[in-house]
């Protein structure tokens, strides 16, 4: 949706009143008209830079190796463990494949081929495990699955240079509306996301901002009640409203320098990589499509007056220009054939999809947050602040034996960063766990999860229900009655000092509330614990922001 919607009703007119045109026909003329393509061959361009950028990232830090290769193990999605890394330096090879293809969409070179490469294989790494989901990735990844089906490749491209009868300057105005409409969905459910009773009470923004009191020149009012308020209640109105703000011509300009602060703020503040530059750059997707010729045209001190940008899109101007300013003549007939029937069909099913998928968690019982059933998927982006301490035990009944796992002896720190807060990771690697204790004659095995976890702050609980033996429970996607629910109240802010409201419960809680659990549930069995204690690091806290 993106902001020749906003104008649609006054760019669609009668040829002898002037007046807008209201009819079913005349807005089919208007979603299958032609619009300038310059937004879309820039959002083009920008979205290859940054992709490229992004794989320079994985190659300067080394984390093609540690995520993909170093592992034993990976938790791969529902419905996915087929996917598996390649063998060798294949991911390696991958990866520059990944970036040669980012750079050909950038040029627009062999646009068609490369943005379907680049679909399946950006995809493909997205799937290898869910404890790197970022939401982000999620929306490169249908991004760039709807781009397969976009010709930004027409202007602005090498494809266009080599082939000139492929040349155009305008595309439907559906096509631009499409991607920007996935954009918007982006802001709007992140801002729903936001409404709940923690976020509104300032959690866990407080303790987050206690941590980076330290930032320049404002750091020291992060410690303030009314800056915790302001951030809070600021990131929910600035999601929420981002998209009528963006779509409504007067407050166009505004609304995007409002969001350009608030990204750069965001990426100051936290780690989510590239997504703050990404999303600036898919914003600009809200303007008029002509706007970077109009930028080119316009001086330094107009750039941000919305009269400047408005006053290029009148009718007086002849059809040419109004096709690049984002309007439509609209003389003749209009026919809706089988094709654009068929295209409004897939449309429609579609955003459908994008806008019921994120509300599947209200099918699940309990407080997403919590339980994670329906969390991934849904834009839920910077919510909530978990941490947990894990300790799997391996039960042999007839022996009477308890024996504690060495979580370490199967995954990495990183891994069991995301996998403690997450009860479907958690089943997960259970079954791995009792998988591999089969393996070496232990038949009748039962693994138990005991995870204390924390939160926004809360006093740790149990998050699995230590009772449940996690090896026979199956991995579907229905609610699990094994997950604990969620107790306890946030903690009360004023009687937290800035230390407290920087790391929450101590770690020694999460441990009481394992040897407590422990105690209760293997009473009158021999506890056989690893030979060297299972080391406990910062990484078992995991901060549950993405």
């Amino acid at each position: 949706m993106s902001s020749q919607l906003a104008g649609s009703a006054s760019s669609v007119r009668d040829s002898d009143s002037g007046r807008p045109v209201k009819d079913r026909k005349a807005w089919l003329r208007w979603f299958f008209g032609p619009v300038d393509i310059a937004s879309l061959a820039f959002f083009r361009m920008a979205f290859g830079a940054i992709m490229v950028w992004e794989v320079c990232r994985y190659f300067g830090y080394g984390w093609i190796g540690r995520y993909y290769i170093e592992p034993a193990f990976h938790f791969t999605y529902y419905g996915f463990g087929w996917v598996q890394p390649w063998p060798g330096d294949g991911m390696y090879l991958h990866f520059l494949a990944l970036g040669a293809l980012a750079l050909f969409i950038a040029a627009g070179f062999m646009y068609r081929l490369s943005m379907t490469l680049f679909f399946l294989g950006f995809t493909y790494v997205f799937l290898l495990d869910q404890a790197l989901y970022l939401n982000h990735f999620y929306l490169i990844s249908l991004l760039s699955f709807l781009m397969i089906f976009v010709p930004a490749h027409r202007a602005f491209s090498v494809d266009a240079r080599l082939r000139p009868a492929l040349r155009s300057d305008t595309v439907p105005a559906w096509v631009l509306g499409l991607i920007a409409a996935q954009v918007g969905i982006v802001y709007f459910y992140g801002g729903i996301a936001k409404l709940n009773a923690d976020w509104l009470r300032g959690e866990p923004m407080r303790m987050w901002l206690a941590a980076r009191s330290d930032f320049p020149l404002i750091g020291p009012l992060f410690t303030r009640e009314w800056t915790v308020y302001l951030f809070s209640y600021g990131g929910l109105f600035v999601d929420l409203l981002a998209v009528p703000l963006l779509l409504w011509r007067r407050t166009r300009v505004p609304a995007f320098l409002v969001l350009v602060a608030f990204h750069l703020m965001n990426a100051n503040l936290f780690s989510i990589g590239i997504f703050p530059w990404f999303m600036i750059a898919a914003t600009l997707l809200f303007f008029p499509p002509s706007w970077p010729r109009i930028a080119a045209r316009l001086k330094v001190g107009e750039l941000f007056s919305p009269a400047a940008w408005s006053r290029t899109g009148r009718q007086t101007q002849p059809p040419r220009e109004r096709w690049r300013n984002g309007l439509q003549s609209v003389p003749g007939t209009f026919s809706l054939g089988p094709g654009k029937a068929a295209v409004l069909g897939l449309l429609a099913l579609y955003l459908a999809v994008q806008l019921l998928v994120p509300l599947r968690h209200h099918l699940y019982p309990g407080n997403v947050n919590w339980t994670e059933e329906g969390h991934r998927f849904a834009w839920h982006m910077k919510l909530r602040d978990k941490e947990a301490l894990e300790r799997f035990v391996a039960v042999d009944p007839a022996n009477e034996t308890a024996t504690v796992i060495r979580t370490q002896d199967y995954i990495d720190l990183d891994q069991a960063a995301d996998m403690s807060t997450r009860p479907d990771m958690i089943l997960q690697l259970s079954h791995h766990i009792a998988d591999d204790l089969r393996e070496n004659g232990n038949e009748d095995v039962e693994v138990r999860a005991l995870v204390a976890a924390s939160l926004n702050g809360r006093e740790p609980q149990m998050l699995i229900d230590p009772g449940a033996d996690l090896a026979t429970e199956r991995r579907t996607l229905a609610p699990a009655d094994w997950i604990e629910p969620l107790e306890g109240p946030l903690p009360d802010p004023a009687g937290k000092n800035p230390q407290e409201r920087m790391f929450g419960p101590g770690f020694g809680k999460y441990q009481r509330e394992i040897r407590q659990t422990v105690r209760a549930e293997f009473s009158g069995m021999e506890i056989i614990r690893p030979e060297r204690p299972q080391q406990d690091s910062g990484r078992d806290a995991a901060g549950g922001g993405g």
